[in-house]
This record gives structure tokens, sequence and C-alpha cells, in this order.
């Protein structure tokens, strides 16, 4: 069994492997933002030898790797102080302390990207997807049509397009475009991100790109690089750019959806109408801590060039505050307005 779950879907299969792929593969082009991952009930059960190896491992990986050197500080004297008092001691079960760890460096860090996860059986060595688990994942994206829910025009000649994922462009490239055809000729659009939980900031510059009649700067990936990250804008053929853009939120919206929100914000080409969202800014790589336990840990900030900050534990605060239930309905009253 996995212990992941990314979209709340089969995807769970492949989430930790691809992130980690990606990124060791990849570089800064294929950073992933992974949603919150929690461990199965069903993988509790194992009793464990001592605990103190996997701390230590919780606490090297923290000091290592995460991007807020600071909080990275405070993470570890706090997982010390617990050690120290003999906190995990007692505990016999793996997945009863990946809890507790995840619980524990949440509560000082306040990233839900940090998690420590159990599994049962021993963890894979390479951090490659097999076929199996790429296999998987596209099948998950047939089924759900790559997780655009819906792209249609409304009444008012409103283009309205949810999505509940960015998923994978090599993928659902095709799925992305004539999701965005199907709305070129609508007057104004609205995107609708009230259910999207991130994922690929390759497909978020993706879409972005067909709102644009230029090349865009969409966000540096690491502090430490000069590689960019620009729009494919002009897409050939839009009609989008000229187009007022309408984007909905709530306290679900994460990742790589708050990135879309955020950069369409600071470049002021929407009007964002909801909640605020959920925070979370980071980037994260898988890291094995043993045969048993692993961890994700966000190492990479996205940053943009409008703006000294970004969303990463307070979130994108919408245009337009209103419940989240109600956003369509207002974006829609604004959208036929001329």
């Amino acid at each position: 069994a996995n212990v992941v779950l990314l979209f709340g879907s089969i995807l769970a299969l492949i989430a930790f492997a691809i992130c980690s792929f990606l990124i060791a593969h990849g570089g800064p082009k294929h950073l992933v933002w992974m949603p919150p991952l929690i461990t199965s009930d069903i993988l509790s059960g194992q009793e464990l030898n001592t605990n103190e190896p996997v701390v230590d491992a919780v606490i090297d990986n923290i000091k290592r790797h995460y991007v807020d050197r600071e909080a990275a500080g405070r993470i570890a004297a706090a997982l010390e102080t617990h050690k120290q008092a003999g906190d995990y001691g007692a505990i016999q079960d793996g997945a009863a302390l990946a809890q507790l760890l995840t619980e524990q460096i949440r509560a000082v860090s306040g990233d839900a990207h940090l998690v420590i996860v159990y599994e049962k059986e021993i963890l894979r060595t390479s951090t490659g997807p097999t076929p199996e688990m790429l296999a998987a994942y596209r099948n998950a994206m047939r089924e759900s049509n790559c997780t655009f829910e819906k792209a249609a025009v409304l009444p008012h000649n409103i283009g309205y397009i949810k999505l509940n994922s960015f998923p994978d462009l090599s993928v659902c490239e095709s799925t992305a475009k004539a999701a965005m055809e199907s709305v070129n000729r609508a007057g104004n659009i609205i995107f609708d991100l009230r259910d999207n939980r991130g994922g690929y900031p390759e497909m978020v510059a993706f879409i972005g790109s067909y709102l644009f009649d230029h090349p865009e700067y969409w966000f540096n990936p690491r502090e430490n690089t000069t590689r960019l990250s620009w729009t494919r804008s002009p897409v050939s053929g839009s009609l989008l750019p000229e187009k007022r853009v309408f984007v909905l939120t709530s306290s679900r919206t994460w990742s790589g959806a708050e990135q879309f929100a955020f950069n369409l914000k600071m470049l002021k080409r929407a009007t964002l109408i909801g909640e605020t969202t959920r925070g979370g800014a980071h980037a994260g790589v898988f890291h094995r801590l043993d045969d048993h336990f692993g961890m994700g840990i966000p190492e990479a900030r996205a940053i943009n060039p409008y703006s000294d900050h970004d969303w990463e534990g307070v979130g994108v605060e919408p245009d337009v505050k209103v419940k989240a239930e109600d956003a369509l309905k207002v974006a829609i009253d604004l959208a036929s307005r001329r």
C-alpha cells in the first residue's frame, strides 16, 4: 500500500516518486507543488525497536534541506527537546510516530507541505517513477478529464473553466488546449479554483499563456538560480488577452493554484473573488529516511518580481471577499456588467 494522497485520487500511487524524480532530473523547471500528504490508517501495527534514529534523521534533513532556514532551526530544536524529554520512547506504532512528528513540525512551522510518512513495506530506494506508476497517473488523468471538471460558455457569453488541479503538461496538454479553445470567443473568463489543490507549475504557466499577448515573466523557482519561467504567450489564435479574467478562490485553494491566482493578481490581469487561500507557497521533495520512513520537505519558494513576499502561511487575498459558495454568483454578476 502507498501512504500518500495527492489530489484525493489514485495519484497516491505515484506522488512521492514523481515529485522527487522530476526535481532530481529536471531541476527548477520541474518543481512540483505537493498538496498535504497523510499517512494511511492501514499502515499501523508494526512495532519499532527504537525511535531515536528516525527522529534524528528528521532533524538532520530539516536542517539540511528546509527552505526556511530560520524555521528549520526552530523545528530542529523543538524535536530535540521532545526527544530529550522521552516523548517518543513509548510509541510502538510507525504510523502513530509519523503522525506525531508531522503534527509537531507543522505546529512550529505552519507549513502543511512538511510531512513524515510511514510505510509498512520497505520503501523503494529509487526515486524515479516506475512504468506502472506513470501508467496509473495517465489512467487517472484520462478518467478525470485531467481534472478539468467543466469548460463551458455560460449565459451572457461568460467563459467558465473549473479546474481541480494543474496536471502534468506532458500528459494533459491536449485536454488543456481543448478547454481553453472552448472559451476562446467568450466575452470574459472565469477560472474556478475553489477545489484546486495545485500540481505542476508547467501547467500553471501554460494556461496563463493564453491570457497575455506577449511572453510574461511568471516566476523564478529557486532563489539561487538565474533560470526564469515565462509564459508561452502569445498563443496562436487566442482571443483571451483582451478579455477580463476572474479567478474564484476558497480556503481550500492551495499550492500551484495559489501561484496562478497570485501571479495574475500581481500582474493586475485578474480579479480574485472568494476567500483567502490556504497558504502553501513552497515546492517540496521527498526524502527517504530509512526502510520505512520518509518525509516531504519544501526546498524552494516561488519568487514573483512584482512583490517582495509570497503567500506562504498567509494565503492569497481575494480582491472581492465573499463566501466560497457565493463566489461564482458574484463573478457572473461582475462579468455581466459592461
